[in-house]
């Protein structure tokens, strides 16, 4: 789902590229009412993930590949504004490094990437989770619905895109086709990542999923041979909850994502994934053009002078997960820290006579 340069022409690029601007903002602005002190440097874990996960391409049909978009996952881990800003992150770095989607075409990659997945997966989400039983199951099979929509709802943005823009005269009937097709099948993936990712997380800290919170279904107990709801926890209960530490989770996940980019990635598929394909097959990317990072030491995902090929994509993916994590936490802790800020302005402001 990577535009490149050359798809999409100079004004419709520019208009995304200020749709992308002002989401962004809003996202920093709506993110710092989503993270505290946990789940700030948590947020930038997020990103890091998405950016490892999205380097393993999984085969959807034949000669076709798709992998992660990680706007649904991000959603629901740390909030939608907080999501947005994480996928984001992960573009920056994939466009300015490592030479994947390009850099005009960047507005055009945070709104079908960042910005429509996101919406479309947390108002999936939430709807679910209105009409589904409370539980930690109900929130899993939430998710999977919202990410399994979200990826042709970024295809379908795409196709708009195209239409609006489009440098090559391919019929739109075919552009739509052929990438509602492939990326409804991308989408089962998507969905499969998403709910495995967050029924895990649930599964041991449930205090940390966004999308969970005050959703646990009440404790239940068996007297007479019947179930019936626990006592309410005391007020004191929860402070326990709160005061574990989040460090075992964050090293967890930051061992997993080197894991994957590192070595993982290397038994990624190698065929060309959705839009790529659609592309060359319908014609799309007659005008695509050189990426300005195309110089980069680590343009496609490989290290510069590294011959040996495992080696070299596994450094790549390293240094990837690496500038991810370090940026997005750095993103995260300034929302956070200007929360404070606000927080302490209001507190402290004298009421008017």
């Amino acid at each position: 789902m990577h535009v490149p340069d050359g798809f999409i022409d100079a004004p419709v690029s520019i208009a995304a590229g200020v749709a992308a601007a002002g989401a962004v903002a809003v996202s920093l602005r709506g993110a710092r009412r989503e993270l505290d002190e946990r789940t700030a440097p948590l947020a930038g874990l997020v990103a890091a993930f998405i950016f490892a996960v999205q380097m393993l391409n999984f085969p959807v049909a034949a000669g076709t590949s798709g992998h992660l978009l990680g706007g649904a996952l991000a959603a629901i881990l740390v909030g939608p504004y907080t999501g947005v800003l994480c996928v984001s992150v992960v573009l920056l770095m994939q466009g300015v490094l490592f030479a994947d989607g390009g850099l005009t075409a960047l507005g055009v990659n945070v709104v079908n990437m960042a910005v429509v997945t996101v919406v479309v997966a947390y108002a999936v989400f939430r709807g679910l989770v209105k009409l589904l039983p409370a539980g930690r199951r109900s929130v899993t099979v939430a998710a999977f619905a919202g990410a399994l929509l979200s990826v042709p709802a970024a295809a379908v943005m795409f196709t708009l895109f195209y239409a609006l823009g489009g440098t090559t005269d391919v019929p739109l009937g075919k552009v739509f086709g052929a990438m509602a097709g492939v990326h409804v099948l991308i989408g089962i993936g998507e969905a499969a990542i998403t709910a495995a990712t967050v029924g895990a997380v649930i599964a041991v800290r449930p205090d940390l999923v966004h999308g969970a919170l005050g959703l646990s279904a009440p404790l239940k107990l068996r007297v007479g041979g019947e179930l019936v709801d626990a006592p309410a926890a005391t007020p004191a209960a929860p402070a326990g909850l709160a005061a574990r530490s989040t460090k075992p989770v964050w090293i967890t996940g930051l061992v997993a994502a080197l894991a994957l980019a590192g070595f993982v990635s290397f038994y990624a598929s190698s065929s060309p994934d959705g839009l790529e394909k659609v592309a060359a097959d319908k014609g799309i990317d007659q005008k695509v053009t050189e990426h300005a990072a195309a110089g980069s030491p680590l343009a496609d995902y490989s290290v510069k002078d590294v011959s040996d090929a495992r080696l070299s994509g596994g450094l790549a993916g390293v240094i990837g997960v690496g500038g991810t994590v370090v940026l997005g936490t750095a993103v995260f802790w300034t929302v956070r820290r200007r929360r404070g800020a606000d927080l302490t302005a209001a507190s402290t402001a004298v009421p008017a006579a």
